[in-house]
């Protein structure tokens, strides 16, 4: 793998999370999740906060695990994990407490 594709799998791992994320709220929204009640909350918040902590986890296992190389390459690729795992993070936190749906 070219150290190029390497640099880009943080955003690209941030891309698949927002956009895994926000369905999720769509869908959920859309089936009435927010009426379900779990132990832990509702059904709604408890699949958002799970897919969250998922993308993170995933985002840092790539951050840690990814072969680096030599030089300004391994700059450049250790920029774009923490980009992936940066944006993901600030991204995606806001699923932790802000109310999903609007009353419609």
């Amino acid at each position: 793998m070219s150290w190029l594709a390497r640099a880009l799998i943080g955003p690209c791992l941030w891309a698949v999370a927002f956009t895994v994320v926000y369905a999720l709220h769509g869908l959920g929204c859309a089936w009435g999740w927010p009426a379900v009640q779990t132990p832990i909350g509702s059904l709604h918040h408890v699949v958002l906060m799970a897919s969250f902590f998922v993308a993170l986890l995933v985002t840092g296992i790539a951050l840690r695990k990814l072969p680096r190389g030599e030089g300004v390459k391994a700059q450049v690729i250790a920029a774009g994990g923490w980009l992936g795992f940066g944006g993901t993070l600030l991204t995606l936190f806001p699923v932790l407490g802000i109310t999903s749906c609007a009353a419609g």
